[in-house]
């Protein structure tokens, strides 16, 4: 009877023991989960500070790059480090959380975007003074171009006049047609279309002294109702303006600089087509200058 109590005692204090062991334990592990969540906490809470560091960071330097305009084009290298370090810094955040790697990142972040600024800063003074003596060596230019004006239009106009007086004009520059007849050997005037074999352009070349004397090549150009220019050959060109121009009759003169009378001939080779009815068009040209015009029309 003493044995049975003595060992259920034993039993009760094995339990009791154990039972205390097992609320220790139970209030260690209590202790660990509080402190646990106390880790997470803090961890979020310091997560949470260094994403709103990192989003104000970035918002004021955005706020800069738009204040400074075109100014902030200047310093793109810059402003790539910094875009890509911060597009770093929100992985890390998102992924591998390290809070003293991420916020050694911050700390130079921020540095970097601080020279930013002062590189901005200093760009804008001198962009400011560059500016300012701009503004004064544009007044200053003015002021010397509004002094001059009078001396270059003047100077315009007798260029202008000088051109203008050193080339030949053609006056009265008319044509009139012919009907052909004896093979060629008769002219007879013609104003009808159906009639017309041959057309003779006539001008007077103007009295110049102040053109040179000499060899001179005037070109004429009959043009169609149909703005077709007739020609003898497809390489009958001469250049004007830089540009090669069909023509339909050509002359070599000797212009001594006096008044001459000057007339061309275009004889039609297919006789049994007749002429086009309408207005004709005629050009003259000389020196690489167009020196007169007339028309003529057919009925």
């Amino acid at each position: 009877m003493e044995e049975n109590k003595s060992a259920s005692r034993k039993y009760i204090i094995y339990f009791a023991i154990l039972g205390i062991i097992v609320l220790v334990l139970i209030f260690w592990l209590f202790i660990q989960r509080s402190q646990l969540m106390k880790l997470v906490r803090e961890r979020e809470s310091e997560k949470t500070e260094l994403q709103h560091n990192l989003d104000s960071l970035m918002t004021e330097h955005n706020k800069i790059k738009v204040s400074y305009g075109a100014l902030s084009d200047s310093l793109k290298s810059k402003d790539s480090i910094i875009q890509n370090n911060a597009l770093e810094i929100r992985k890390l955040l998102d992924t591998e959380y390290e809070y003293n790697i991420i916020r050694k990142k911050m700390e130079r972040l921020q540095k970097v975007a601080q020279g930013y600024v002062r590189q901005m800063d200093s760009l804008y003074t001198v962009n400011r003074e560059l500016s300012a003596e701009n503004d004064r060596i544009r007044i200053e230019v003015k002021t010397e171009k509004n002094r001059n004006q009078t001396l270059i239009k003047d100077k315009e106009e007798l260029k202008e006049k000088m051109d203008q007086a050193t080339f030949i004009k053609a006056y009265d520059v008319t044509a009139k047609a012919y009907k052909l007849k004896s093979g060629g050997a008769k002219e007879q005037v013609t104003d009808k279309a159906s009639r017309a074999d041959r057309i003779r352009v006539c001008f007077t070349l103007g009295e110049n002294p102040l053109v040179a004397p000499g060899k001179k090549t005037i070109y004429v150009r009959i043009q169609r109702p149909d703005n077709v220019v007739v020609i003898k050959s497809k390489y009958d060109t001469f250049v004007f303006n830089g540009q090669p121009l069909p023509f339909s009759l050509r002359e070599d003169i000797n212009y001594n600089g006096k008044a001459m009378n000057v007339c061309v001939d275009w004889t039609k080779k297919d006789v049994d087509k007749p002429a086009m009815k309408g207005r004709y068009i005629l050009s003259v040209f000389a020196d690489d200058k167009a020196i007169g015009e007339g028309s003529f029309d057919l009925k």
